[in-house]
């Protein structure tokens, strides 16, 4: 079987799966390449220690497949299926004043993801790339993803980023790692990771709910299309969609509350007692999580594409289709409209007084969101804008293709030895080294699960889950 090729294929009609897997031997070298039909996929690729075992692990992925549904098929055959990208228009804003913006970063395409810690600012585009920007405007990191980025989510100091081939990928170490592989049909729109379970809506607007074993918990079908806002808690699932929001248990287990939005749902946050819908009817609207009840709308003057709050509700922001920036009081009082200077905000996150945003023409914008600053910009005032520029040989770091072996284990302190097990019919990781609880699982990139194989990493951090997530790179201990 050296050097054969095993190509198969699922598709389902009525829009279901649609997908393929691939197998290469080339010796010791096992290479896996997954994902959409018509579209290049991810690759992973294994060296084994002998040609039989090569094999052996081969033929064990391709019978897994064939169990599942899979066929052999011939590449090409199959058309590829539309990916839904947002399809977004952007005006000139009719604000008589500019936003006092202190720095702009250009990353050449659309951007939909922001996230915003107290180190740095994420940004990720339609074209794959990612990010990392210090406040004062350094470019400190850039990752290139196999597809466009809907969106960036964090969860504690892990953070991540959903892209349109139905990947997550953690991009918390210096190489980013598939964490979570939803299924190559799902087509995503919006994210939210809460203690390590995903959270995922959708272009039909379902809602999945996966586990961080990347293990599917449960799922379901609002009433509206097109789910352009999923976020969580410790008790509820909020899921906006075209007819509204829907929260739901956090188990699942049953429908909490719904509430028609005037107009679809394109953008949502959350606060602690309350969740906000931008719609396209001009609105935000602020929802009681605990009953649905609408308490505020703050109106826009065209389409509302993002939203966001200053910690607890106290000032809330939206950006609209006509490249404007705006700021309400708590109630609802409109206390400022601003250009933002160029594109429209599609997404925007609030930090110390500053407004991120993220626009239509690709721009990560940092704005000087304080009382001072606005007034001053109202007034005609504004500050010089900084053009951030990308370092010259900064290195962009891409998914790994092949898990680097190492034949000795880890010196005490310098790593950590996780081993896969066969639990049932499911793949488990679980810690050797000692000091870790060894009952607790480990997030891993599930496609390199192998029976009875070692890997090592860096180090690994416990969740609040009850489980442990991966530190750094990965290499198969032979």
């Amino acid at each position: 079987m050296s050097g054969s090729k095993t190509y198969l294929e699922l598709s389902q009609e009525g829009g279901g799966a649609h997908k393929f897997y691939e197998v290469t031997v080339d010796g010791l070298t096992v290479s896996v390449r997954y994902g959409r039909i018509g579209a290049a996929g991810q690759v992973q690729t294994s060296t084994f220690p002998t040609a039989e075992r090569a094999r052996a692990a081969a033929d064990k992925k391709v019978s897994e497949k064939v169990r599942r549904g899979y066929a052999p098929a011939v590449q090409g055959q199959r058309a590829a299926r539309p990916v839904t990208r947002r399809q977004v228009s952007s005006a000139p804003s009719t604000a008589r004043a500019v936003a006092p913006v202190l720095w702009r970063f250009r990353t050449g395409a659309a951007a939909f993801g922001i996230h915003i810690s107290e180190d740095r600012c994420w940004v990720g585009n339609q074209a794959g790339d990612v990010y990392a920007v210090g406040h004062d405007g350094e470019v400190l990191a850039c990752y290139q993803l196999p597809d466009g980025v809907k969106c960036l989510v964090a969860d504690d100091f892990w953070i991540y980023a959903g892209c349109d081939d139905g990947t997550v990928y953690d991009l918390s170490s210096k190489l980013p790692f598939a964490a979570y592989e939803i299924a190559a049909d799902v087509d995503i729109f919006w994210l939210d990771i809460h203690e390590g379970v995903l959270n995922v809506a959708d272009r039909k607007g379902g809602l999945t709910v996966i586990d961080h074993e990347d293990e599917f918990q449960w799922s379901r079908s609002s009433t509206g299309g097109h789910a352009w806002m999923v976020r969580r808690d410790d008790q509820a699932v909020y899921h906006g969609h075209q007819r509204g929001v829907t929260a739901y248990a956090s188990d699942g287990t049953r429908e909490l509350w719904h509430t028609p939005t005037s107009g679809a749902v394109l953008f949502g946050w959350q606060e602690a007692d309350a969740v906000y819908a931008g719609t396209d009817r001009r609105v935000v609207q602020r929802l009681s999580k605990a009953t649905g009840r609408t308490e505020a709308t703050y109106r826009c003057d065209t389409v509302v594409y993002s939203c966001a709050t200053a910690p607890g509700g106290s000032y809330v922001f939206a950006g609209d289709s006509a490249s404007s920036v705006y700021c309400f009081a708590e109630d609802g009082t409109r206390l400022w409209k601003l250009g933002t200077g160029g594109g429209s905000a599609l997404s925007m996150q609030y930090l110390d007084e500053k407004l991120y945003i993220v626009t239509t023409d690709g721009s990560l914008v940092c704005i000087d969101a304080s009382d001072a600053a606005i007034a001053a910009a109202q007034g005609g005032t504004l500050p010089t804008a900084l053009d951030v520029k990308s370092a010259a040989g900064l290195p962009t770091y891409a998914p790994a293709t092949t898990v680097q072996t190492v034949t000795a284990a880890p010196t005490p302190g310098a790593g950590v030895i996780i081993e896969c097990i066969q639990d049932g019919s499911r793949l488990r990781m679980r810690v050797v080294t000692d000091g870790y609880d060894p009952r607790w699982n480990v997030q891993f990139p599930r496609r390199i699960r192998e029976a009875g194989a070692r890997y090592v990493v860096d180090a690994l951090h416990p969740a609040s889950g009850g489980f442990y997530r991966v530190r750094g790179e990965i290499r198969r201990l032979l």
